[in-house]
């Protein structure tokens, strides 16, 4: 897609890869709807945005909401006269041994990384093949295509967001528009702060920066092909997995037993 003139919606901005990415966009000639919980960080983004797009703007939106999600679709295509991109970022993890997760926790996880984005998908497909163009990118992750030792809501979640968006660029083949699924790795942003009751992350992750990860997006939007891994490398892991899946359990079991503190 042209990103310089697109007005581009980009949720989970407040913090980490979606923080990192509205300017980045805004800097190259976008318009930019953010949206996130915490209004002052929001508000941090929104100045960096406004530098470079002044009509960029922002929705204070808890995304674990989904009526709440749906209706920034219809407000924000409003607020532009449309919308050109749609980037499904905003995401919640989830560090317990499978047998502690609550009713609740599950409940939340799918509504936030699942539930909520896929329907703001449903919300602006129609608009954007009536009018004849438009990009959809869902944001999920490497816990999308493998599992993850301790993780096992929040990979269930990606992986039925990679699913949908697989399906999705299947059945959209032949309409203008264009789907985009983003696998991150192990980015450096505030979902590996462990949270009260939860466990801490892996031990030994190498981190990539929410800057280098939001030049992936960035990269990918202006690159013909469906699914995009940040960094490329994790790609290998993926392949390990589908190789040896016995393999792989044993790995994150070894992992899921090391005590050293996970890097935030």
């Amino acid at each position: 897609m042209r990103i310089d003139g697109a007005h581009i919606l980009v949720t989970g901005a407040s913090s980490g890869i979606g923080q990192a990415l509205a300017p980045m966009l805004a800097a190259r000639g976008a318009t930019v709807g953010i949206a996130a919980r915490r209004a002052e960080r929001l508000e941090e983004t929104l100045a960096l945005c406004q530098e470079h797009a002044p009509r960029s703007r922002m929705w204070v939106v808890d995304l674990s909401d989904v009526d709440a999600a749906v209706q920034l679709v219809d407000d924000a295509w409003e607020a532009f006269g449309g919308l050109d991109c749609l980037v499904n970022n905003a995401a919640l993890g989830k560090r317990k041994v499978v047998t502690d997760h609550t009713p609740e926790d599950l409940e939340v996880v799918m509504r936030t990384n699942f539930m909520s984005p896929i329907r703001m998908n449903l919300a602006v497909l129609p608009r954007m093949i009536e009018r004849g163009s438009g990009t959809i990118v869902n944001v999920a992750s490497g816990g999308g295509r493998f599992g993850i030792v301790h993780e096992s809501a929040y990979c269930a979640a990606k992986f039925a967001m990679t699913g949908w968006t697989e399906v999705a660029a299947m059945d959209l083949a032949d309409t203008p528009i264009e789907v985009k699924l983003i696998q991150p790795g192990a980015i450096a942003t505030e979902i590996w702060v462990p949270q009260p009751g939860e466990l801490p992350g892996l031990p030994g992750a190498e981190f990539a920066t929410a800057q280098d990860c939001a030049a992936g997006i960035v990269d990918a939007l202006e690159t013909d092909g469906v699914e995009f891994f940040v960094p490329a490398e994790l790609k290998a892991h993926v392949d390990m997995k589908n190789g040896d899946l016995q393999g792989w359990i044993d790995l994150m079991v070894s992992l899921g037993h090391a005590k050293e503190p996970s890097v935030s």
